[in-house]
């Protein structure tokens, strides 16, 4: 896992790299369970290095204590590693740039579970479903069990979406304690 984070902070395979302050490669477990995906560093990823350090970070800490979790239980990173300007959507190029070290991450941790979070994520393995329509519902893709959700910082821009956000990754509680079956 170091070597795929070594290769992240020299990477140049995108414009990303000229406006980065850091690479935020991600964070965790090498052996978790659990492998969170987000879309992209915001501006404090960027100034620490670290994913979810921010608001959408303490969220998704509530969540993760909700169902007896915590950050060194998982591993979490982003589709891209490096924060796009001004917080703006992942370019396709910046996505694909990245996309090697996502999938050498996901190989190395071999998770049992990956919590997609917003629709960018999704659509790595679900290109063609909406988020709206399959939140909170276990997908089996190939060999992963895909648990999407929506991004944390949906519940910061709308209220109304804290419930839904927790009654949705209350679904990882139940795949974690085997009360619901993975297939």
């Amino acid at each position: 896992m170091q070597n795929i984070h070594d290769e992240c902070a020299a990477c140049t395979r995108c414009k990303l790299c000229q406006t980065r302050k850091h690479v935020v490669p991600g964070s965790g477990s090498p052996t978790a369970q659990v492998v969170f995906i987000g879309e992209g560093p915001g501006a404090q990823e960027d100034a620490k290095g670290l994913p979810f350090v921010g608001a959408s970070g303490k969220f998704l800490d509530e969540m993760l204590g909700s169902i007896g979790l915590k950050r060194d239980d998982v591993f979490i990173a982003n589709v891209v590693k490096c924060r796009p300007p001004n917080n703006r959507d992942p370019e396709k190029e910046e996505i694909l740039a990245c996309m090697p070290f996502l999938q050498r991450q996901i190989k190395v941790i071999a998770p049992k579970i990956i919590v997609t979070l917003g629709r960018f994520s999704m659509q790595l393995f679900l290109p063609d479903a909406k988020i709206s329509q399959i939140h909170g519902k276990v997908q089996k893709v190939g060999e992963f069990v895909i648990l999407p959700l929506f991004h944390p910082a949906a519940a910061l821009f709308n209220g109304s979406m804290r419930g839904v956000l927790k009654d949705d990754f209350l679904v990882l509680g139940k795949l974690l304690s085997g009360e619901m079956n993975l297939d």
